[in-house]
This record gives C-alpha cells, structure tokens and sequence, in this order.
C-alpha cells in the first residue's frame, strides 16, 4: 500500500499543495482547473474589511446569517462554524454522553469521516445503515444522523428520509441532517423540501460546497438543541470568526441555483465523451466520477494487475492529473478520510474554462501514464509525495 495511515494521507496533501504553488508561479491561476466543486471563495465587499474584527465583526453580520441562513437552511437559529466537521463534534459533545449509541442513515457507506470519530471522542458506539428496511434505533440511542448527499453525491430518497425521521421520533430522539452539499444538491436538483421542513431537529451544511463561501459550517435548527450546541462550539474555539461570517454572507446572498442547474445538463456530454474508454465512469448530479474501483477495472480490461489496492490506484490518478494537467480532484488535496473517488463537478468556477475535449484527453493521457509507472513502487511513491 502506498497511503497507509492519516500522516500519510497529510503529506498526500502536502504535496499537492506544492504543486499548485508551483503552477502558480510559473503560469498564475489560469494554470490550474480546481474542479472539485469545493473551491469556494472569500466574495466580500470592500466595505467588509473593515468591519473583520473581534467585536465589530459579529455585531454587524450575526444579523445578516441569521436572517440567510435561515433562508437557505430553515430553522429557528443558525450558527456559524469553522467547518461542516466542527459543527457535527460540536453537536456530539452536547448531545452524547459516554456510552449512548449514535445511528445514522445514509443513501451510501461510508460515512464521512467526522460522525464516527466524534462518536470515538466521547465514548458512544455508532452504527450506520444504508438500507430503510434493516434502519432501527436502539435503547441507548441519544442522536441520529442523516446523511442528505454523500461525499460522493449519492442523495437520500425523501421517502427514506421521512421514513428515519419518523421512526427516530416516535422514540423521542433528535435528528442532526448533515447537509453538506445536500442543501443545494436535494433541494437544488431533486425539489426536495429543506431538511427542517421535513422534521429533523438541526441540519449542517458545507458553505464552500456548490456555492462560493468559505470553509466553513452553517448550521441551524430548533432553538432549545441549538443553544447546546452553541455553547460546546464556543467553549472549544469551532466557532467561526468575522472574515468567515462575512464571507458566508456574500457567499449565501451570491447563492446561483442556475449554475448548479446548467452542469446537471452538461455532464451527459461530458459522460458520452469518456465512456468508451472509461467503461467504469458514473455520473453525477453536476459531474461525472471515476471510482478507485473503476480505474482498477481499466487496467485489469488492459491485461495489468497490481499489488496496489483500488484506493491507491485513485490517488495515483489524481496526483497525475493534478502534476501534468493541472486538473484538481479530491484525491489529491481532500483532507484525511474524503472519499478517493476521482469527480469532476462541472458546478465548479473553473469549468467554464476548460473543454470537454481538455478533460477527456487528460483522463487518456493520465491513464497511459499510470499504466506506465504501476510496476514500480518508487516512482509510485514520488508521485505521491514530491
């Protein structure tokens, strides 16, 4: 295996991150396409920068996310945060005590990453389903998650998510909608209703997921769990500062469902283009993705086999893609624990400058080089790490 821990995972990223820098400096950001669908953006005004401080900060956006977040989440308070993950731990540490049980539903495992170890963190056991009919809640149950879009973008049904909803309440325990591209995916795409008009006591979204916010989280549910959970955020320091409120604000007023909309259309064109030489590529709601499994599958048509596993082989991929196309995925500079599917998100900013033809011969391209380094370890590692 080539990514065998956490430290390996960073120094991935690490590397990644001086590739762009590299790009950056010999040919700026016309250099690279960041076609992750997480690029964000800081889209503040002028007048804003002088109100991003301590006090005056909050004093003048708390407002203005209130009222937005609201808009875009429903609910009855809404809270800022440093990110999607801070808000889950946030809300575990309120919500679980050590040795209560976490559930959680999902349209696919795995789970994002931030829901199990949070559990891990004070001392509850976490199951997840992914099947309706096997879904159940038990004694020890204190919290339930939903999981709207996974990190992957497979979207819950609203028949399954009203199905969990129904069944955590009749037992009388609060359910946590964890939103992050879900709240524009569901309800952009698919006209599925907001998570809190459809009974769950606090959903979180991702405000750099197909919008141009920050990293960050914004959350919002009813008042009485909200306090809780807000409490937590401050005494641990997950709350977010007045750059990133002010910047989730323009982000939310800039909000364009029209862009999300047009690359639901244009990723059929993008799909017919490559499916004849990736038999493994899927689409998306805004994109295409290439599975670790998938990219296994085409050297395996080719005669090739491997020693590496399938996530290994996507991470090459990536890392490949990134070096020698300047085309940004997640595999390459997705925190510890994303998902190593290789996903185009035609949503994303720099999509409308690259072709269909760009990606298409870089996906080839990539291949070939893969094909060519695969049997040998050290050049594998290289690519990885320097």
């Amino acid at each position: 295996m080539l990514i065998n821990s956490l430290v390996d995972e960073v120094n991935r990223r690490d590397a990644s991150l001086r590739i762009i820098k590299s790009i950056l400096q010999n040919n700026g950001r016309e250099g690279f396409y960041d076609l992750t669908g997480l690029a964000g953006g800081f889209p503040i005004l002028t007048e804003d920068k002088a109100l991003l401080e301590t006090y005056a900060g909050p004093a003048v956006f708390e407002e203005a996310i209130q009222i937005l977040g609201k808009i875009h989440l429903g609910g009855e308070h809404v809270l800022a945060l440093n990110r999607t993950s801070s808000g889950i731990l946030a809300a575990v540490i309120a919500l679980v005590k050590k040795g209560d049980e976490i559930v959680h539903f999902l349209p696919k495992s795995p789970a994002h990453p931030s829901i199990p170890r949070s559990a891990e963190l004070v001392g509850a056991t976490y199951r997840e389903f992914e099947d309706i009919k096997e879904f159940e809640i038990g004694e020890n149950t204190s919290l339930v998650f939903i999981t709207g879009s996974t990190m992957d973008h497979d979207v819950i049904t609203k028949k399954d998510f009203l199905r969990v909803v129904e069944i955590s309440k009749s037992k009388e325990i609060p359910v946590i909608v964890d939103d992050a591209s879900g709240a524009r995916l569901r309800t952009i795409v698919y006209k599925q209703p907001r998570a809190m008009d459809m009974g769950a006591d606090v959903t979180i979204t991702s405000t750099d997921k197909l919008m141009d916010g920050p990293r960050g989280g914004l959350m919002s549910g009813k008042s009485d769990i909200m306090i809780k959970i807000k409490s937590k955020a401050h005494q641990f320091g997950l709350e977010a500062q007045p750059p990133l409120v002010a910047g989730m604000v323009r982000a939310l007023e800039n909000l364009s469902p029209e862009r999300i909309l047009e690359a639901f259309g244009n990723k059929h064109d993008l799909y017919n283009a490559l499916k004849n030489d990736f038999s493994g590529v899927k689409e998306t709601p805004t994109g295409i993705m290439l599975t670790p499994e998938a990219i296994n599958l085409e050297l395996n048509h080719r005669g090739l086999t491997t020693d590496f596993n399938h996530d290994d082989l996507a991470y090459l991929f990536a890392m490949l893609l990134l070096r020698n196309h300047g085309i940004i995925t997640i595999p390459a500079v997705g925190m510890p624990g994303a998902s190593a599917t290789i996903r185009i998100d035609l949503a994303s900013n720099d999509a409308e400058r690259i072709s269909t033809q760009k990606i298409v011969d870089a996906f080839k391209d990539t291949l070939i080089q893969l094909i060519n380094i695969i049997d040998d370890p050290n050049i594998c590692k290289s690519v990885l790490y320097y």
